[in-house]
């Protein structure tokens, strides 16, 4: 058995008038969404990472740098597709993902079982097998005051060649 785990975090500021998109799924009536080169969903980005991480495949922006055009407002959806299919190319298996959120608005709850519908199609996994949770950061620092949204990802992946 060759088990390995990654860590994964990403960050973004927060904007009011932009669509908020988390987890590969748009939050309806947020009142402000991320700022990025894609589009800013910064679960996806952790999960990228984590899973990236975990195979010591480098991260996010050695594969999809923020300075290229190519990139440039892609759904993150398509950017995990791509992790998956690498992470698959060097034989690996992935096992699950746990992940948060560290937001004040909106409410991410009602919203984690269409995240992780989502996500099991686009990563291969069953639904059971990604975890998705979200705290607030008290009204403290970056986060707090609602100027950008945090996210921490793990996981899980064999080895199977």
């Amino acid at each position: 058995m060759n088990f390995r785990i990654g860590y994964g975090f990403d960050v973004h500021q927060l904007e009011k008038g932009r669509p908020f998109y988390l987890g590969g799924i748009l939050i309806p009536n947020s009142p402000h969404g991320a700022v990025g080169h894609s589009d800013a969903d910064v679960l996806i980005h952790a999960i990228c990472d984590a899973l990236l991480g975990a195979a010591a495949l480098g991260d996010i922006g050695v594969h999809f740098p923020n300075t290229s055009a190519e990139f440039k407002n892609i759904d993150s959806k398509i950017l995990l597709g791509k992790v998956v299919s690498l992470l698959k190319e060097h034989g690996y298996s992935i096992g699950n993902i746990d992940a948060t959120l560290v937001l004040e608005a909106p409410k991410i709850v009602p919203h984690v079982p269409a995240m992780r519908e989502i996500l099991s199609k686009v990563i291969g996994i069953e639904k059971d097998c990604i975890s998705i949770k979200a705290t607030t950061n008290e009204t403290m620092g970056y986060v707090g005051k609602q100027y950008g949204v945090n996210a921490h990802a793990v996981a899980l992946i064999e080895k199977l060649k």
